[in-house]
């Protein structure tokens, strides 16, 4: 059994609850020494403000934890409560879960993305639940008259090993808040948890099954107007605006033009999609008018520069590539994406003279609080936030750009304000992920060893384009890596594992034909690099090199990898965001056609606190990278997407998805991110499989408008 020590950054606070039962919070950025608060109802209610993550039980036994995180699907507001609970060993039935509204000083980090809530905040969860089963076993002993190292906690109950003599936490929870918690509190070891690692049902199942009003969409506050906008295309200014026609719609109320936007408010929504086609808004140049003709001009330009922004530089490179027996070069390519998800952007506002009210599907709302505050010059303090269920993000909600323009608008017409983004106003309004193209160069000797490596990254507003210090940096003793970014008026943002979801694709392919230029297997000549990575590294790693190594041994071998004969298969393996994924893809000739059959997939996330969730995060990872692998694109004309709903913008279909089988390894770390590390590798992993099948390197995505994949006729069939 660990211990952690609760210190003078970490001390509790106990109290009464409304209903007369234990309130812990902690304070986890606080200098205050360890000590207990008793408080009364009042002052609990006056002061629970104050906390930052906490659980509540109440005499009759019932148990509510605040999950503080916004939920899009990741099962957070889920697997957080299952870890308070498991240290608490709470009676999960008798838990109720409820969504924290923004408060960073109780909750610390609130917000979701870079698959970093559950490293974050894995610690934290075990302490509060630990802390409060210490109380209330100390209560209980006091209470049987036993010892407390002679007693065990157990679906919130208390039990004495020897006599038999059992307490409910309902029984205790008055005594154990008039006590103090030691500088140490006990953990579970990892074997003895019986909550994580189960499949638990999610806790807003029912809701959703029902149609219960969780999202953003859903929201009505009785009073408020709602509003449609009209956005600029990129490099554009409005010249004039004629909206008679449009304030001829009933149910329309008013048009607005603020900045560059003009909003159409009214009753309802349906309504405003009419009157906002009948807006006649005339814009003019100003500035650089994107166009994806340009972009590729530029792209070339840069990745044939005679300068570049050097990210890394191991050995002689120039002296490799003279001496190289054999030299291997490839360019890739990926464009812009948008983050599509299901529930386009929308938000409450309701701004007073000298505060707000923020309400809606964010992934950021502290983010969002702050530049509302900038641009409202009210203070922080003074502007509330409550975060709704969210229907995707995949980054687009890092952003806060539709929060804010929701409250400009509310104080502009002076009434509460919901501003609903239509899909095409969500695919045109941006942000995007950021386009990007990279040329590498690999260096043999004779013996087919990689004794150089080369690659340059360019991209559209995606700052470093590479990550300089992942694999195969360190396994190579000639590294250069370069970076160039060209800043444009497209508006990017971060995009489900930045960078790396193309990368990752670029490096791998790249990988695999180096591989079969050194006449080595693509699997064995990987291993060949990690094992010169752990036994002569070069420079800084930024993986670890033993839990890779385990993640592609466990890929081959879970997928036979090179035994089923009429099986070609693709590999790939990629670290991100903590965690390590390496994929194999199947594909199988079917009347001389290729068959994409399957995908396996083995991940090292560390613990698996919730495997459904899990499953949903890694499945759904390799989905959305097989997808826009195969069909995203977008292109500009004019500063305009030419791609603005779902009949010209390609997502995968269900029918599309082969087999996907997904393994964890149990390595014992803690928790790492599982969001997003699924994602990279696939692409790879498809486009290698390709490869060996057909003979056809796929070096752009979209795979389906590359002229080598035209003649391939890829079907996708559950094996």
């Amino acid at each position: 059994m660990a211990t952690i020590r609760t210190n003078r950054r970490d001390f509790l606070k106990i109290a009464a609850t409304a209903t007369g039962g234990l309130l812990i919070g902690f304070g986890w950025s606080s200098c205050d020494t360890p000590k207990v608060q008793v408080l009364s109802t009042e002052e609990v209610l006056a002061k629970v403000h104050n906390f930052n993550s906490f659980l509540s039980i109440s005499p009759d036994g019932d148990i509510v934890i605040y999950s503080p995180n916004p939920e899009l699907g990741q099962n957070i507001k889920t697997s957080f409560p299952m870890i308070v609970a498991e240290e608490l060993d709470a009676d999960w039935g008798k838990v109720r879960v409820l969504q924290a509204p923004l408060d960073n000083k109780r909750f610390e980090r609130q917000l979701t993305g870079g698959s970093g809530a559950m490293p974050h905040s894995w610690e934290r969860l075990r302490k509060a639940g630990a802390s409060a089963k210490f109380v209330l076993l100390a209560a209980a002993a006091a209470k049987l008259e036993v010892p407390q190292e002679e007693l065990y906690a157990e679906a919130s109950m208390i039990y004495h090993t020897n006599s038999k003599k059992k307490i409910s936490f309902g029984e205790v929870v008055m005594d154990a808040a008039n006590l103090e918690i030691p500088e140490e509190v006990p953990l579970k070891d990892p074997k003895d948890f019986k909550l994580i690692g189960t499949p638990v049902k999610n806790v807003e199942n029912q809701a959703m099954f029902t149609g219960k009003p969780l999202f953003g969409l859903d929201f009505y506050r009785e009073g408020m107007v709602n509003a449609m906008i009209q956005r600029a295309p990129f490099g554009m200014k409005i010249k004039s605006v004629d909206d008679s026609a449009a304030r001829s719609v009933k149910g329309v109320t008013d048009v607005v033009v603020f900045k560059n936007n003009v909003a159409v408010v009214g009753t309802s929504t349906w309504p405003l999609m009419k009157a906002k086609r009948m807006l006649k808004v005339e814009y003019e140049p100003d500035g650089a008018v994107e166009s994806t003709f340009d972009h590729d001009r530029l792209f070339a330009e840069m990745l044939n520069s005679k300068t570049a922004q050097v990210m890394r530089s191991d050995g002689d490179v120039d002296a490799a590539f003279a001496n190289a027996a054999q030299v291997i070069t490839a360019e890739y390519q990926c464009p812009f994406l948008p983050h599509a998800p299901m529930e386009p952007q929308n938000f409450f506002a309701h701004v007073k003279e000298d505060s707000a009210e923020l309400i809606g599907p964010t992934q950021t709302p502290d983010r969002a609080r702050m530049e509302t505050a900038r641009l409202l010059d009210i203070p922080v303090e003074n502007i509330t936030v409550d975060i709704t269920r969210l229907g995707g993000g995949f980054g687009r909600r890092l952003m806060a750009d539709f929060v804010v323009e929701a409250a400009e608008l509310s104080k502009i017409i002076e009434k509460p304000v919901k501003v609903t983004w239509s899909r095409e106003d969500d695919n045109t309004g941006g942000g995007y992920r950021p386009a990007v193209r990279y040329k590498f160069s690999a260096a043999l000797d004779e013996d087919g060893n990689m004794i150089g490596y080369k690659l340059r990254g360019a991209g559209m507003n995606a700052g470093n384009t590479t990550r300089e210090n992942n694999f195969p940096s360190g396994a190579v003793p000639n590294v250069l890596i370069e970076n160039i970014n060209h800043r444009s008026t497209v508006t990017t943002n971060a995009w489900r594992a930045p960078i790396t979801n193309f990368l990752a694709y670029a490096e791998q392919s790249f990988l695999d034909e180096v591989a079969l230029a050194a006449k080595k297997d693509p699997v064995a000549f990987r291993l060949e690099l990690l094992k010169k990575a752990k036994n002569e590294p070069v420079g800084q790693l930024g993986y670890d090199v033993d839990r890779m190594i385990g993640v592609v041994e466990g890929a081959a071998e879970r997928s036979n990898w090179g035994k089923n004969s009429g099986v070609k298969q693709g590999f790939s393996v990629y670290f991100s965001h903590r965690s390590y994924v390496a994929q194999v893809a199947d594909i199988e000739m079917e009347n001389d056609q290729p068959v994409l059959k399957r995908i396996t997939a083995v991940t090292d996330c560390g613990v698996v606190v919730h495997p459904t969730g899990a499953n949903h995060q890694v499945r759904g990872g390799i989905v959305d990278g097989m997808g826009h692998a195969m069909f995203g694109n977008l292109t500009f004309e004019n500063g305009l997407p030419k791609q603005r709903n779902f009949d010209s913008y390609r997502l995968i279909r269900m029918k599309e998805v082969p087999e996907v089988n997904v393994h964890y390894l149990d390595t014992g770390f803690e928790p790492t991110g599982l969001g997003e590390p699924a994602l990279p590798p696939t692409g790879g992993a498809i486009a290698n499989a390709i490869y060996a099948a057909t003979g056809q390197r796929l070096r752009a995505q979209p795979f389906i408008e590359q002229k080598e994949y035209s003649s391939l006729n890829l079907q996708i069939k559950r094996a």
